[in-house]
């Protein structure tokens, strides 16, 4: 079975060993993306409702690149630094999704000093 990397300008550039996304067969794993505007390399200002916001622009750029779009996302991933920031960060997130909605685990955890959220997808692409 073929493996395909890709990789997009639209998004931050790894910064260690891993790819963007990965498909083989028709799974098409997305890397996590944290809220880097991918022109600055910088966290975007603002709280979870702008970081979340850039963090799904990021996801979307990505799966674009691979040919897919979040119609294609059947599990999503979320890591939050701050349990209170659950509500604003749902309220974004629902903005980028239709139903049926892919299933999703949120989880909180430790980030980079700055970063409030990061996000992980795979997605079943034709």
């Amino acid at each position: 079975m073929t493996t395909t990397v890709y990789e997009t300008k639209s998004a931050p550039q790894p910064v260690g060993p891993y790819s963007q996304a990965v498909r083989r067969g028709n799974i098409l794993s997305l890397s996590g993306q944290v809220a880097l505007d991918p022109a600055t390399g910088k966290v975007v200002e603002g709280g979870i409702a702008e970081q979340t916001r850039q963090v799904m622009n990021n996801l979307r750029n990505v799966l674009e690149s691979a040919g897919a779009s979040f119609s294609d996302v059947v599990t999503v991933r979320i890591y939050l630094t701050e349990a209170a920031d659950f509500p604003g960060m749902n309220s974004v997130y629902a903005e980028f999704l239709a139903e049926p909605f892919p299933c999703r685990t949120t989880v909180f955890v430790g980030l980079p000093p700055g970063m409030l959220i990061e996000i992980d997808v795979l997605a079943v692409v034709e």
